[in-house]
């Protein structure tokens, strides 16, 4: 495994123990919108702070103005996405809602590679690739059984 994979696989384990944490915040606060919104704001900060220490140059209006408009959209989808994780953990538990949801990722992934949307680099799907995800489904039946 190179680096991005060791980075990758520590942001899913960044994003599992993060789930479980404003999980239980959404319990404690009786509410997992104010939980989402809580974490997003304090991740807003964080991600500021890195812009602000990082960033050399800003793109410029009219590169801003180039970005098609449902690409600014995918806020949004992610509040629906860890709302619902904050909601559904503490129904659910963090095991069986990160396997759902790492499942429906890895399905959505591959629809995206497969037809390169958002101008994302193409990956086909392969008869390998649907055997993966047989296999991944069939381990998250496993891992959910009682």
């Amino acid at each position: 495994m190179n680096y991005f994979s060791w980075l990758a696989l520590l942001a899913g384990a960044a994003i599992g123990v993060q789930a479980g944490m404003n999980a239980q915040l959404g319990v404690l606060l009786k509410s997992p919108l104010l939980s989402a919104a809580v974490t997003f704001i304090v991740a807003c900060c964080c991600v500021l702070i890195v812009v602000v220490i990082t960033t050399r140059q800003l793109p410029s209006l009219t590169n801003v103005q180039s970005v098609p408009l449902h690409l600014w959209f995918s806020g949004a989808i992610s509040a629906f996405g860890v709302a619902s994780f904050y909601f559904l953990i503490p129904r659910m538990g963090v095991g069986p809602m990160m396997s759902f949801a790492l499942t429906g990722q890895l399905l959505i992934a591959m629809l995206v590679s497969h037809f390169g949307w958002f101008d994302l680099p193409i990956k086909p799907i392969s008869i390998s690739k649907c055997m993966g995800v047989l296999a991944m489904i069939a381990g998250i039946v496993l891992i959910n059984r009682p």
